[in-house]
């Protein structure tokens, strides 16, 4: 789905452009710092909120950005191995399977990353 940059609240705003900022850092192979961050926002032409930058900063502190970045696209079907390696499950789906779980695949918590999750 497509959100207008304009419609994000001041704090979805700032969030994301933390994000980008720290991608930038990360595929240039710079340390992400609070400055630094803020000198990327800053060149960017935005302007965020003080303590965002430093947020992110420590939150990503001593970790393996690639490492996260590749974790999010394969924890659904590592998680799923054991459970069809059991031999338990039944051998066919019904289409009253199917059906709810193609309601259930576009509600995902991102436990407020990215803001309220009634917001949209």
């Amino acid at each position: 789905a497509t959100v207008a940059a304009s419609s994000l609240s001041k704090q979805e705003h700032d969030e994301l452009c933390c994000s980008y900022a720290a991608l930038l850092l990360h595929d240039d192979d710079q340390e992400i710092s609070a400055e630094k961050l803020a000198k990327v926002i800053k060149a960017s032409g935005n302007d965020v909120e003080s303590y965002w930058p430093d947020l992110f900063a420590k939150a990503l502190e001593g970790q393996d950005i690639a490492k996260l970045l590749t974790a999010i696209g394969s924890a659904g079907p590592a998680a799923a191995a054991p459970a069809a390696a059991a031999g338990d499950a039944p051998a066919a789906e019904t289409k009253e399977d199917k059906k709810k779980e193609d309601e259930d695949a576009g509600d995902v918590d991102m436990g407020g990353l990215f803001g309220a999750d009634d917001e949209y």
